[in-house]
């Protein structure tokens, strides 16, 4: 008997874009160049991204994974996260001599500055991201104790004290839900009229654009998938916007082998997208667990086309 003639049928909705974005595929390149340059062990500050699969094929290479500049040793090249760091870090690898390369997104750094901007004008800054995440903290850490408040949720706006309400400015994570964070920002600007916000908006073009990919094929399903880490900010922003945006079951995965099936008992249409650190090969394995178990058919909604490159520190680019 052929599979078609006994498996159930299913329509599958790949979400285009999704997967690796340009700031993710430069920082795992800078720790594969670092280990062809300088020989194992590479030490790398904090997980590079925010993939497990990721993470130890690097770790297989030659990649030790420490959470604190202390863990690693003075005569080891150390690599910073695409999340980027407090200013702090590099100022102590330099006090220890040590070889370093920042694979901090450019579209992070691009929050860098921008505060330091802003707080060289005289302002205090208003950041909207998350409490704890490596991103909110190294973008924190630009700046002085105090000079940087967080603001989490709308409804924070109302708690938080200013040293002046007439020279704020606000910068955000570049992970977070861009519906949400227009919310945030619009109870911003009620409160403090004259508060500064960024000349192009900080939430990064991936994460919008998988974003508005998900919102037009979420309509459209009866279960949806995210692959990605459960400590990944914007995979966890991609089920909550499909949620937001009509299918009720949402679903973050790992893998393939995280998939509750039963859930989807009965269920003939599903979407399936990715995370910003999620490799294409999580996405293909979870994408061929439904050809083992359906007579599937599959659709790319496609809602963006991204070209944008970054290029690996020259550090990188020169020989040893």
């Amino acid at each position: 008997m052929e599979r078609d003639d006994w498996n159930p049928s299913l329509k599958l909705y790949l979400a285009a874009p999704r997967g690796f974005c340009a700031g993710v595929d430069r920082a795992i390149k800078i720790v594969e160049m670092a280990i062809e340059k300088w020989g194992a062990p590479v030490y790398v500050r904090h997980e590079i991204v925010h993939n497990r699969y990721v993470v130890d094929g690097l770790r297989e290479k030659g990649a030790v994974f420490v959470e604190t500049l202390d863990e690693a040793p003075d005569d080891r090249p150390v690599i910073f996260s695409a999340h980027g760091v407090p200013k702090s870090v590099p100022a102590a690898a330099r006090a220890r001599e040590m070889v370093y390369v920042d694979a901090t997104c450019p579209l992070v750094s691009k929050v860098h500055i921008e505060a330091e901007r802003h707080h060289e004008n005289g302002l205090q800054i208003v950041m909207i991201g998350h409490s704890g995440h490596p991103e909110t903290e190294g973008t924190m850490g630009q700046l002085p104790e105090g000079e940087v408040i967080l603001v989490e949720e709308t409804a924070d706006v109302e708690r938080i004290a200013v040293r002046d309400p007439d020279r704020l400015a606000f910068v955000t994570q570049t992970t977070l839900s861009v519906d949400d964070t227009v919310d945030i920002v619009a109870a911003l600007k009620a409160r403090f009229p004259g508060i500064v916000g960024p000349h192009k908006e900080d939430i990064c073009y991936a994460t919008t654009n998988r974003q508005e990919a998900v919102k037009a094929i979420a309509p459209h399903v009866e279960a949806l998938l995210v692959v990605g880490a459960p400590n990944s900010s914007n995979s966890k922003r991609l089920v909550e916007v499909g949620r937001k945006a009509g299918c009720s079951y949402a679903q973050l995965v790992q893998r393939a082998d995280d998939i509750d099936w039963r859930a989807l008992d009965g269920i003939r249409s599903v979407g399936v997208t990715a995370g910003a650190s999620a490799p294409d090969i999580l996405i293909e394995e979870v994408v061929n667990a439904f050809h083992d178990r359906y007579s599937v058919t599959v659709e790319t909604v496609e809602t963006a086309r991204e070209t944008v490159e970054f290029k690996v520190p020259r550090v990188l680019r020169v020989p040893a």
